[in-house]
């Protein structure tokens, strides 16, 4: 074989390794899959974890913030994120209902207990007739509110609805004044009310602490509603990708991020048992 013969072998073999490289290379990024998921920013720290446990899965999760209840669901409708993690299962019903969508829930995450604080009192006793109170204002959470406000002996709503409001207290005796605020808005309403009604993830990110709370949400089979959840499209329920990141959040390493993070605002929902 002739020098120039051997040479042009060398040269077709390195060309062929090369294109053999490029392939894998290319392999390699097409098992890669975006997955965008809606939050609360306080939430940031826990979905951090979930994102170093997916990315061995070969998963890149993009972490976008919401700062109220209403836009992850509409940017989940439009597409614009894959999932999202901040409501619980009545929140959703009801946000299906009103909107005419079919968001649904592929897998628990928390359970935040609602909890009345107050800058003015210390105790449900030392509250006045008509004592000023805040409740979040969608349907679900304001029906929340005051159910736990009516089993601490406050008010008593019609039995006969699923989701009461202000409009369904059929008994008020200290003639209790309601204001009714976007969820997040609540802990900052303190100052100018006697007391709060206030979701657990609210509640943190207002610095409150759990302990010093006037009364606070008993955690049994009654909480099944306000269990936290993932949401997807209903056409991506059984999508494999994002239940390895529901099995993600599920984990230890992630529940002891929770704990960090919410203390006892916030309890790991996935293996509780009610």
């Amino acid at each position: 074989m002739s020098k120039f013969k051997k040479f042009g072998k060398v040269i077709l073999l390195a060309f062929t390794a090369l294109f053999i490289f490029v392939l894998a290379g290319c392999g390699n990024q097409s098992k890669t899959q975006t997955v965008k998921v809606g939050i609360n920013p306080s939430d940031a720290p826990i979905w951090k974890v979930v994102q170093k446990n997916v990315k061995s899965e070969g998963i890149d999760l993009k972490i976008v913030q919401f700062n109220d209840y209403n836009q992850p669901n509409t940017a989940l409708v439009q597409g614009e994120v894959d999932i999202n993690a901040y409501q619980h299962t009545d929140f959703l019903n009801a946000w299906n209902k009103a909107h005419k969508t079919d968001l649904v829930s592929i897998g628990k995450t928390v359970i935040q207990p609602m909890a009345l604080y107050s800058h003015k009192i210390t105790k449900l006793s030392e509250l006045k007739n008509g004592a000023k109170i805040a409740i979040p204002n969608d349907a679900s959470n304001e029906a929340r509110a005051l159910q736990l406000l009516e089993y601490n002996g406050l008010i008593k709503l019609d039995d006969s609805k699923t989701l009461p409001s202000t409009k369904d207290i059929k008994e008020n005796k200290l003639n209790l004044k309601f204001t009714t605020l976007d969820a997040a808005q609540t802990a900052r309403s303190l100052d100018d009310v006697d007391a709060a009604v206030v979701n657990g993830n609210v509640a943190n990110d207002a610095k409150l602490n759990p302990k010093k709370a006037v009364v606070t949400e008993k955690i049994n089979k009654n909480s099944i509603p306000w269990i936290n959840i993932i949401v997807a499209q209903k056409k991506n329920k059984d999508n494999k990708t994002y239940k390895k990141v529901v099995k993600a959040f599920q984990t230890k390493a992630v529940e002891k991020e929770i704990k960090k993070v919410y203390g006892g605002n916030e309890i790991p929902a996935w293996n509780a048992k009610l």
